[in-house]
Formats: C-alpha cells, structure tokens, sequence
C-alpha cells in the first residue's frame, strides 16, 4: 500500500509538469499545528533538510505553528538529522503523571515541564536558529486582545466564546479578540525578515525574533488554551497574552501565493520559476483556524495555496497505524500513567513513517504527474 499521497495546486502543478521538484525550487516550507500528529513527519523532516535541502543553496522561508515551529526551529540547527531525531524521542517520552485520584494534569504542570524541556533542547543553540546562513524562521502565536488579553479563570473562557462566535460568521472579524504575531528571525542586525506570506487576510504583527525572546516565542506558539497557560509579555512585543499560535493559523492556511504576486518573500526560483511551498502535512486538508475545525466548508484550498506541494500520509495507510490512526493528544487520557504503552504506540508510528520519506525520495527521482493529485 502506498504511505505517501502528493497534492499540487494549479501552478506548482505547471511547474512539476515541467521541471520536476527540485530542492532550489522551493522558497517556504510550512510547519503544521497539531500536536502529536507532528511526530509522523519526523523521518520526512530528516530526509528534507538532512539529505535533499542540503543539494541547494537558496534561501528558504520556515513558517510554524505549535509543535511545526518547534520542528522549524529544529530543522535550523546544526545536524538537524540529530536534532530531529532528539526531538522526536523528547515527545514521544513527556510525561505528566496523574495523582492518585486526579483526572487531568493541570495547565501551570504541563506549561512549568514543557518550558524545562525547551529550555533544554535549546540550551546554548539558539544563535544556531537565528543564524542559520539559509533558513529565516518564523514562529507564529496567538496574542489575545480585549477580554483576552490577560489570563483569567472567568474573562479566558467568555473571550475564548467570543472569538468562536465571531469566527463562524467571519475569520477576519476574530482579529478583534485575537491577533497573529509573527517573530521573525533577523536578516540583519535588529531586524526581522519579510514573511513569505501577505498579512491582509488577518489582522497580523511582525516582529523580530531574538535570544531574549526566543523561548517565550516558542513555549507561546505550542501553548494550547486551557492545556497550557499562555505565555505573557514576551520581551520586544506587546504586553499582553500570547497562546498557540494555531488559534489563528492552524495549518497555515496563509497567502503565499499572493506574497508572490506582490514581490514578496516568495518571490522567483531557481531559473526564474516560481517559488514553491513545500508542506509536508499529516492530511491533506489546510484548515485555517483551531476554531474552523468543525467548519468544513473553510476546509477546502484557496489561491493562497496555488504554489504549494502538500506531502500527506494516505488514510487507508493510516488505518494500519496503532489505533487506526495518527498519534494524538488523546492518547494522553487513552494511556493515562501507562507510559509504555503511549511509547510503543506512537514509536510503532513514526517507524512505519519512514515509508512516506522512502516513496518521496522515489518519487523525486522518477516524478509521475499521474501520482500528483489537485489540491
């Protein structure tokens, strides 16, 4: 059975029909929120900024969200195939242990653990992201406004109301309880790169991304509502509450496209094709927002994709995986303290996901545009 399914909107379709996929073609490369899902990317992320990004030398825009800005800040360290694998077992083994008699771990727990281990994983490697000679990082959160912009027991929960009913009559209009904000990590001294998006969709921020604030950024963008506490005043931007930066922009369903077309971070590729989006992605759906979740009809593509090339497992494969399907927060309450089973599960996982690097490596070098289906 095939692990790996291709999808291309109209002009990244052209260009593969033309030219293949190769690694200079690539301009942007999107990192899902989704919690654990994420981990079923792992040996693509090897194999892509391991073996095939490294035949190149152009510059690449790396946008994430959540756990995909955690594997973007990784892919931009040194030996990221190291780094991607330490990531992976660092996930994989968390563990929050549940008292005697408590039914969830509390958010202050999750947040004070998850802080410790970034602070590990990034002890001393920072200047390494923000560094990097090829790769601009950019790490999306969520900033809360008016009875979001501080945490509290009372005011979150209304606001968090608020905002889903704003969003089910119009995305756009949710910018009035929550705000993107985009760090970026600097192109010179002091300042941030362009994005590789255009921000007239959402009501959008762009500051720079630094040492200082590099780990706040980060723990922000994966801190989930209610799951995490969110993160506040993070030095260099507002004060304020800053949380998932998948409230927002969920799968990063963003205009690059239209960043193209206005001369910005997309700009042209090798031989003056366009450049693309590359997305590895645990489905092949690119949903906007955390709360456009239950509205299927936001679930379809856009022009915003028209550039992209989107890599996601097949659903029949998936079905074959521990639990017929992908790793999940779930599993957290499905294994409760059995943290062996969690472990075995989800390593049985992201082992058998090795398939969807090997078919993508075969398919880069004998391309079939009858394998490449429209996004």
């Amino acid at each position: 059975m095939k692990a790996l399914h291709i999808y291309a909107g109209p002009a990244a379709r052209a260009t593969l029909a033309r030219h293949g996929l190769q690694p200079q073609h690539v301009g942007t490369i999107p990192g899902a929120a989704g919690g654990p899902k994420g981990l079923i990317l792992g040996p693509l992320d090897r194999f892509v900024f391991g073996e095939w990004l490294p035949r190149s030398s152009q510059r690449v825009d790396l946008v994430g969200a959540s756990i995909g800005a955690w594997r973007m800040a990784t892919a931009c360290l040194h030996e990221p195939v190291a780094a991607f694998a330490r990531l992976e077992h660092d996930y994989i083994h968390q563990h929050y242990e549940l008292a005697p008699g408590q039914k969830r771990v509390s958010a202050q727990q999750v947040s004070e653990t998850f802080g410790r281990s970034l602070l590990a994983f990034y002890g001393g490697r920072i200047p390494e992201v923000l560094q990097h000679p090829r790769f601009r990082l950019h790490i999306v959160t969520s900033r809360g406004r008016h009875l979001l912009r501080t945490e509290h027991g009372l005011r979150t929960p209304l606001g968090y109301l608020g905002a889903f009913l704003t969003n089910a009559v119009n995305r756009r209009a949710m910018g009035a309880w929550l705000e993107r904000v985009v760090f970026s990590s600097p192109e010179g001294p002091a300042l941030p790169s362009s994005l590789p998006f255009s921000t007239s969709d959402y009501r959008t921020r762009h500051l720079a991304l630094s040492e200082a604030n590099f780990n706040p950024a980060l723990q922000a963008s994966c801190s989930i509502p209610f799951v995490l506490q969110a993160v506040h005043n993070i030095p260099g931007a507002p004060r304020g509450a800053y949380w998932d930066g998948g409230i927002t922009d969920y799968h990063l369903h963003l205009d690059y496209a239209g960043a193209a077309m206005g001369g910005g971070g997309l700009g042209k590729g090798a031989g003056d094709l366009p450049s693309l989006v590359l997305y590895p992605h645990f489905q092949k759906a690119v949903v906007p927002g955390w709360l456009d979740k239950s509205l299927k009809w936001r679930h379809h593509a856009s022009p915003f994709l028209d550039t992209m090339v989107l890599l996601a497992p097949n659903p029949e494969w998936v079905a074959t995986l521990p639990n017929a399907k992908l790793p999940d927060r779930t599993d957290f309450t499905r294994y409760g303290n059995d943290l062996p089973a969690r472990v075995k599960a989800w390593t049985t996982a992201t082992r058998a996901s090795a398939q969807l690097a090997d078919e993508f490596a075969g398919w880069l070098d004998k391309p079939d545009m009858g394998q490449v289906l429209p996004l």
